[in-house]
């Protein structure tokens, strides 16, 4: 994993993370629904843009290793799997 992606993906990590907490407060403090939809929205936004920092890093790094390694069919099979997972 390339150190600047890395470094972006914790620090989103961090986000997520104290998001999460905010959320099972409020649910805790029995806090007006809609609010906590709002913020559950929130989180996923964040988790989408993880990610994506996360889907730029591995293209950026380890699928160009994994074509200059001669390794076309096992990175594009490894794509394949994950454009399927992500429309499940």
């Amino acid at each position: 994993m390339l150190t600047d992606t890395k470094a972006e993906a914790l620090k989103r990590l961090n986000y997520i993370t104290g998001h999460l907490e905010g959320v099972r407060k409020m649910v805790d403090a029995e806090a007006y629904c809609v609010d906590v939809l709002k913020q559950t929205h929130a989180v996923r936004r964040a988790i989408e843009k993880f990610e994506a920092i996360l889907l730029d890093g591995h293209l950026r790094s380890c699928v160009v290793e994994g074509v200059r390694e001669g390794r076309e069919d096992q990175v594009l099979g490894e794509l394949l799997e994950l454009y399927d997972v992500a429309n499940r």
